[in-house]
């Protein structure tokens, strides 16, 4: 399949979608196209629709972080824990 031509309207929606973790099949339901090409285009990080769905689901992974982590900084336990398991996935991000 060959990459669709995505609207800048499309794309921001893409981004905004993503933020709130909208499932890719979803997305192509609302967008009228296949979601096996929608699932192709954002494999290929080379695109700017991939690029957009990444940027939205990270944007949102921050917030949750932040979150977190304040939660970890008056003492919840489970947040203390997440917190210390994020600090390890980042480690070995590195």
């Amino acid at each position: 399949m060959t990459t669709i031509e995505y609207t800048p309207e499309q794309l921001n929606q893409v981004e905004q979608y993503a933020s709130i973790y909208l499932k890719i099949s979803d997305i192509a339901v609302l967008f009228d196209i296949p979601a096996e090409q929608l699932r192709e285009d954002i494999a290929d990080r080379s695109t700017e629709v991939s690029k957009r769905y990444h940027k939205g689901k990270a944007a949102s992974k921050v917030k949750l972080l932040h979150q977190e982590m304040q939660l970890a900084y008056v003492g919840s336990p489970l947040a203390l824990e997440n917190a210390q398991k994020n600090l390890m996935d980042m480690e070995d991000d590195e």
